[in-house]
C-alpha cells in the first residue's frame, strides 16, 4: 500500500477493525518512510455474472433502483428499500461465493419484496420470471394467497 503523502511502497498496520457488520476491515497505516498516518479500508469483492458472461461488481444501488420501479405508486419508503438491498446483500454474501449468477441476485429478491408489498412483488416476479399470460398471474396470486393463510395459521397455532 503506497502512503498517500509521499508515494513510498512500504508503511505498517497499526491498527485493525471488523466494520460494516463484519463485511470490511478499516486499517490504520504508518508510512515507514514519512511516518505520517493513513487509513484503508479492505472489502469483498461480490460479482454478479450477467446471462451475456459479462462480470459486474455487485450494488445495493442497483437492487434498489430495481425495487424503486416495482414499488413505483406504492406506499414504500426509500428507508425499507435501502434495508431491503441490505438484506439481498448479506443472503447472497452468506452462501459464501465471490461469484454470484445474476438470477440469483433476483431470487434474493424476491423473498424480502414479498414481505415489504405485494403488489410490489407481483410486478418485479412478472418481469423476473417472465409472466406471458393471466394465469401466470392468477398463480402467483394464488401462491401468495396460501402463504398468506399458511402464515395466519401458524401465528393462531402459536397463540399469536
Amino acid at each position: 500500500m503506497r502512503c498517500p503523502f509521499c508515494r513510498h511502497a512500504d508503511s505498517r498496520v497499526v491498527d485493525s477493525r471488523e466494520v460494516e457488520e463484519g463485511q470490511a476491515i478499516r486499517r490504520r497505516r504508518s508510512c515507514s518512510a514519512c511516518g505520517r498516518r493513513f487509513t484503508t479500508s479492505e472489502t469483498m469483492v461480490l460479482a454478479v455474472v450477467k446471462r451475456s458472461g459479462v462480470t459486474e461488481q455487485f450494488s445495493r444501488d442497483k437492487v434498489v433502483r430495481g425495487v424503486r420501479r416495482a414499488c413505483q405508486g406504492r406506499p414504500v419508503d426509500d428507508d425499507a428499500l435501502q434495508q431491503l438491498a441490505q438484506r439481498v446483500e448479506e443472503s447472497i454474501r452468506a452462501a459464501g461465493v465471490a461469484e454470484i449468477p445474476s438470477h440469483e441476485v433476483g431470487l434474493a429478491i424476491l423473498g424480502p419484496l414479498r414481505e415489504l408489498d405485494e403488489v410490489a412483488y407481483l410486478r418485479f416476479a412478472s418481469v423476473y420470471r417472465s409472466f406471458s399470460s393471466v394465469e401466470d398471474f392468477e398463480k402467483e396470486i394464488a401462491d401468495l394467497r396460501k402463504a398468506m393463510s399458511d402464515k395466519l395459521g401458524d401465528e393462531s397455532a402459536h397463540g399469536e
